[in-house]
């Protein structure tokens, strides 16, 4: 399989990156920075740019069976568009084609999650340090729902560099839920195997423990 990863430099896309090119896959990533990833593989391919660019995100995404979007930014108080933005360079790179798998992950508190996450949370952290981050993700999951694209949102828990364990809860109705952990690895395996058997395409499935 030919998989783009945007967002592999650290987090969950680094993890999927190794757990892709583990599995033998044929791995193309855009990268700010390429010397960055200490990452050496025949399956891996280095794109220079960024999600902004569209030029560059047309060249990750051409010719891949799934692309995954799994970037992050630190905290900020001002206003982001980085989420929303990308996606629509994504979403127009890969234009019409329904055959290209396009994975996008979020976080508890995007779209309907909102109010999951617990107490302190969906009181303090969120509002007070995440507010202007999760307002573009909702943006972000809108402009996926509305587009033609055969798209999966991954909502992850709180994540942790806790090893992989295969062993996860998928949820998709999240009456009565609270967000747990969830390590990046066991994120990056629900994905991949997204990507081989796909179950959850269409839906915004929350992942913890």
């Amino acid at each position: 399989m030919k998989i783009a990863v945007i967002g592999a430099s650290h987090g969950i896309g680094n993890q999927l990156l190794k757990l892709a090119l583990a599995e033998k896959h044929e791995v193309t990533v855009l990268l700010r920075k390429p010397n960055n990833l200490d990452i050496s593989n025949a399956n891996l391919h280095i794109i220079k740019g960024d999600i902004l660019e569209p030029s560059s995100i047309a060249n990750a995404t051409a010719g891949q069976d799934a692309t995954c979007v799994c970037i992050g930014i630190p905290p900020s108080r001002k206003p982001v568009t980085v989420f929303s933005q990308g996606i629509k360079n994504v979403l127009s790179a890969i234009g019409n084609n329904t055959e290209q798998k396009l994975i996008v992950v979020t976080g508890i508190g995007a779209g309907d999650s909102k109010g999951h996450g617990g107490f302190l949370y969906d009181r303090v952290i969120n509002p007070f340090l995440l507010k202007e981050i999760y307002k573009d993700k909702n943006r972000e999951e809108a402009i996926i729902k509305e587009s033609h694209a055969n798209w999966m949102i991954v909502r992850p828990g709180f994540l942790t560099n806790g090893p992989g364990t295969e062993k996860y809860r998928v949820i998709e109705n999240l009456t009565g839920i609270t967000a747990g952990k969830i390590s990046r690895a066991d994120v990056a395996d629900f994905m991949l195997k997204q990507l081989k058997e796909p179950t959850h395409f269409g839906k915004t499935p929350l992942l913890t423990y």
